[in-house]
């Protein structure tokens, strides 16, 4: 079992950044590669970013490329998102997940453990 816990969000103005923290427990985090979820009301939940197992390589959805950051720290046991020049379209709860296959897969299906969320909304 692996326990997800995010934090970071929060409201911010159109323009702003925010940095997202998921801290992870249980299971050894490194064995995990680790994606950032995201779910706007009444929409369905999308991709957003994944990170390998040691961090050095990332996927992003092209709707945040060049605006967000995925990052690991396995000393911490911890995935972050740094969001810079935000939208009111990027609204929505943030969730980290981590599946225990190699593919920084982009489908929420393959992922295992998740986070119980964190609400990000963007005013314009």
């Amino acid at each position: 079992q692996v326990q997800l816990v995010e934090s970071g969000g929060g409201l911010v103005q159109a323009g702003g950044s925010l940095r997202l923290s998921c801290a992870a427990s249980g299971r050894t985090f490194g064995n995990y590669v680790m994606g950032w979820f995201r779910q706007a009301p009444g929409k369905e939940r999308e991709f957003v970013a994944a990170i390998s197992y040691a961090g050095g390589r990332t996927s992003y959805a092209d709707s945040v490329k060049g605006r967000c950051t995925i990052s690991r720290d396995n000393a911490k046991n911890t995935v972050y998102l740094q969001m810079t020049s935000l939208k009111p379209e990027d609204t929505a709860v943030y969730y980290c997940a981590a599946r225990s296959g190699p593919a920084r897969s982009q489908q929420s299906p393959d992922y295992t453990y998740w986070g119980q969320g964190t609400q990000v909304t963007v005013s314009s």
